[in-house]
Order: structure tokens, then sequence, then C-alpha cells
């Protein structure tokens, strides 16, 4: 990112939540962006997942700039190279869980039905592979949502408050995959948290404050 600066209209109100954020990630790494709640944690991800576009600024993706790309460019990105976890999971709840994880799939052409089962083995969420979301509990609807952030070998892995709705033992493991993928893949991540613990065990950790970007 650089330069980045997003601003919202709220009624005759400007919001700044961004404020010419510049962030260089190389491959291969573990970031948490720390910060409170309403802090701008989300749209920095969603910024950088090509979700939203910056009001200012560029945002460039593997040497590419994707801030200026189309609506359909944007959307082949986020199937071929962005995985993203959201806070409020987003799973469809006419589909089992197995179903959701391999749902990106279905959207890309990718015929590896077997990395569902796998993925939800590594997030160990596979003994529910026939439930439906609605029979999940909060922290297995999200190890759900894990695994479909992942079945498409993502470059780059954003993370809204991942471990939100686990206990420190399952938020352990969650993390130690991620530390696994990382290594054996070259994956990306960046972890929006207001975890301290969480941000501990990342690569580097920055504070998202009064929408600038600084070292935690």
């Amino acid at each position: 990112m650089r330069g980045v600066r997003r601003t919202y209209a709220r009624g005759p109100e400007t919001v700044e939540a961004l404020r010419g954020v510049d962030l260089h990630l190389e491959q291969g790494c573990i970031v948490a962006i720390v910060g409170s709640s309403g802090s701008g944690k989300t749209t920095l991800l969603n910024i950088a997942g090509g979700v939203d576009r910056p009001t200012d600024g560029q945002v460039i993706l593997r040497g590419r700039r994707i801030d200026n790309l189309s609506e359909h460019e944007l959307t082949l990105l986020r199937r071929r190279e962005v995985g993203m976890i959201f806070q409020d999971y987003y799973l469809m709840p006419g589909l089992t869980a197995i179903e959701n994880v391999r749902l990106p799939l279905m959207f890309s052409g990718g015929k590896e039905q077997d990395l569902a089962a796998d993925l939800m083995e590594r997030a160990e969420i596979g003994a529910r592979r026939s439930f439906y979301p609605h029979n999940l509990s909060g922290g297995e609807q999200q190890r759900v949502a894990i695994a479909r952030a992942l079945i498409h070998s993502p470059a780059l892995l954003l993370a809204d408050e991942p471990t939100g709705n686990l206990d420190s033992e399952q938020a352990g493991r969650i993390l130690a995959l991620f530390r696994s993928l990382v290594r054996t893949t070259g994956l990306t991540i960046v972890i929006a948290t207001h975890d301290l613990e969480v941000a501990r065990q990342a690569d580097a950790a920055l504070r998202l404050r009064d929408g600038t970007l600084r070292p935690a």
C-alpha cells in the first residue's frame, strides 16, 4: 500500500478511516494489524483484498496495481490470489460444512475436491463435514471459514479476527496451521486482531490507530 486513504461520508460529516497508510509485505510472512474496534482494521483488509477501493493511494499485489482494476478483474483476482476470513463467516446456510469449503472451487473451476477434506482435518473440523452451519458452534463455523479461505491456495490470506471465537488452545492450533502454511507454501498472511497474544506470535505487528499504522 502506498499512501492509502479511505474516507466515508456519514451524513454531513466525512470520516477518515485510513490516513495515508504505507504498508510493504514480503512474501511468506505473518503480519498482525492490532487495533481496537472501529480503528479501520477491516477497511484495511478489504482494500488489500480488492473488496473496497481507496479514496486515494495505490494498492499493489505481486507487482500488479489492483486499486484501478475493473470489478470483473477484481473478482477474478479474489478467486485466484486472495483468501479472506470474515468476522461474520458468511457461510451458505443451505450447504454442509464441506460444501461450504468447496464452494470457491466451483467458481474457479478447481477439481481438487480432496483438498477440502484435508483442510477441514487440518483445521480440526473434519468430524463436522456433513453438518449445516446452524448445527455448528461459532468456533466451528470460524474453522470452516478458515478452510474455505485456503481451498484455492491463495498467495495472500487476509484474516479478520480469525481467532475471535476460539479458546486459547484452539487459537494456538489455528496459528500453528498458519505458520505451517507459510513455511510450506510461501503464503503471506495479514491478521487483523485486538488480541496481543496473537500479535506476539506473528512475524511482525503493527498498530492501526487514528487511521495510521505504527509499530505495535
